[in-house]
């Protein structure tokens, strides 16, 4: 590893600003759900259109994220940061000045491509600026809390936006922001790059953005064109052969994209999948509780994100608690709980209508949101226990990247499964509630499937499969 730059580095003020741009990533994942019925009131869009608006920016940042880090690592940690932040201010631009929802759409991926850039490369930095071990543990805490604190008030700082602004203040409120993360980059943030520069997996990184586009195209647009019509098979086909054809060449190329010999560690396994699992629960939640709480129960935007407080709440109290937890008794306790939290949140939204009780409401959303709050740590802690110490950056990466696909695919299904209330004429609101029935029930299965892999990777025989790989993965 080299770094280049001021001899006087500042450690506090670029753990600052690695924590803005963090901000506004992550609060851009959440707080755009809450301005959806504006836009769609504005723009006239469909409820597909809502959908890609999401899933758009999703979709860069799951898709691109494993490629930054190896291009930062070649090119330079510093100017990938900046050219992170530079897109990511010039698509909000680009979706404050929007004039229709095709134009938005294009906008967010451009936001997502810049947002790619920011998370694994700002984690980067702050490894390389904190070198002693207890002070960079203590660092990457303070920035993984920034990160659960800006999902969790992403619909409250919206609700307040649009109420006050417009729903094109979501976006606008980014660049000033961004401008002074750039400042303070270029003032602050020594450059940086990898000791040794890896070479990039082209044909991997392809299918792989080929795969999660197609199965986000088909998943969206079913309620478009029927789930038997020959363009949604094409997309799911497409996309099932791209994720086969990845598979073939990760397993070949001397220098994969995701080394697949870490799927044989039980613990790694089992964190990829609750990631993919707890990010679809947690995107689908937001995503058909914003939508169902201003189109259904008439809240404005303001109100609807105040709703969603208790969620906040349940994340923030839980977040420091799971990692406490997860440090005295690994990580099997803080995913049951995460389960539990869960599961009785989409139980009791399994009778939603119109007319729901609004405690009953409050409730769920806070354990959700305990619920969420509890399992990024274990997640993160399970990807790189007993990986080899050169290879625990790669796994958190994954690790990183699985939970936005979590989130892709949870705002692609939550809505496809709810489209019984969509007609040719548009949504029809009043039968809503009762199509995402089937989401809360699924929401519930896949909160037990949480608590399963809880159980199974981190048992004794798990514990081994990790030594196993750790010792394969050392031996080449």
């Amino acid at each position: 590893m080299t770094m280049t730059g001021s001899s006087a580095i500042h450690p506090r003020i670029v753990l600052g600003t690695c924590c803005l741009s963090l901000l506004l990533v992550m609060m851009d994942v959440t707080v755009v759900n809450v301005v959806l019925p504006s836009i769609r009131a504005d723009m006239h869009g469909s409820f597909s259109t809502l959908l890609w608006v999401v899933d758009a920016y999703t979709l860069m940042v799951a898709s691109l994220m494993l490629l930054v880090g190896s291009l930062a690592d070649r090119f330079g940690r510093r100017r990938m940061f900046l050219l992170g932040i530079g897109l990511f201010c010039g698509g909000s631009a680009l979706c404050g000045i929007a004039r229709s929802v095709e134009m938005l759409v294009m906008a967010r991926a451009v936001q997502g491509i810049g947002g790619s850039m920011l998370n694994p490369v700002a984690l980067s930095i702050l490894t390389n600026v904190y070198v002693e071990p207890r002070a960079r543990a203590q660092a990457i805490g303070i920035w993984g809390a920034t990160s659960g604190v800006a999902l969790a008030l992403g619909p409250v700082v919206g609700g307040i936006l649009v109420h006050w602004v417009g729903w094109q203040a979501v976006f606008w409120v980014n660049v000033p922001i961004g401008l002074i993360a750039i400042v303070l980059t270029l003032r602050f943030v020594p450059e940086s790059r990898g000791g040794r520069g890896r070479s990039i997996d082209a044909p991997g990184q392809l299918l792989a953005i080929v795969a999660l586009a197609m199965v986000t195209s088909g998943l969206i647009e079913a309620h478009n064109y029927g789930w038997s019509s020959p363009t949604i098979s094409g997309f799911l086909g497409f996309g099932a052969l791209s994720v086969l054809g990845f598979v073939i060449v990760e397993r070949r190329t001397a220098s994969p994209l995701i080394d697949l010999r870490f799927f044989r560690a039980w613990p790694f396994s089992g964190a990829i999948v609750t990631a993919v699992l707890a990010f679809a629960i947690f995107s689908a939640f937001l995503f058909l509780n914003t939508l169902y709480l201003q189109d259904v129960r008439g809240l404005p935007a303001l109100q609807a994100g105040l709703c969603t407080l208790p969620f906040a709440l349940g994340s923030m109290t839980c977040a420091p608690l799971s990692g406490r937890l997860t440090g005295r008794y690994g990580a099997r306790l803080p995913l049951l709980i995460s389960a539990v939290g869960f599961g009785i949140s989409a139980l009791l939204l399994t009778g939603l209508d119109a007319h729901t009780p609004l405690w009953l409401l409050l409730v769920s959303y806070g354990l959700c949101g305990c619920g969420f709050g509890m399992c990024n740590a274990p997640i993160t802690n399970s990807a790189i226990s007993g990986m080899p110490r050169t290879q625990a950056g790669v796994a958190a990466a994954i690790a990183s990247t699985s939970r936005q696909v979590g989130a892709l695919l949870g705002i692609a299904l939550g809505g496809a499964l709810s489209a019984g209330s969509v007609r040719a004429g548009g949504v029809q609101w009043e039968e809503f509630p009762q199509a995402t029935h089937v989401v809360w029930w699924c929401m519930a299965i896949a909160a037990a499937g949480i608590a399963g892999l809880g159980l199974v990777s981190t048992g004794i025989r798990a514990k081994e499969s990790a030594r196993q790989v750790a010792a394969l993965l050392d031996s080449n």
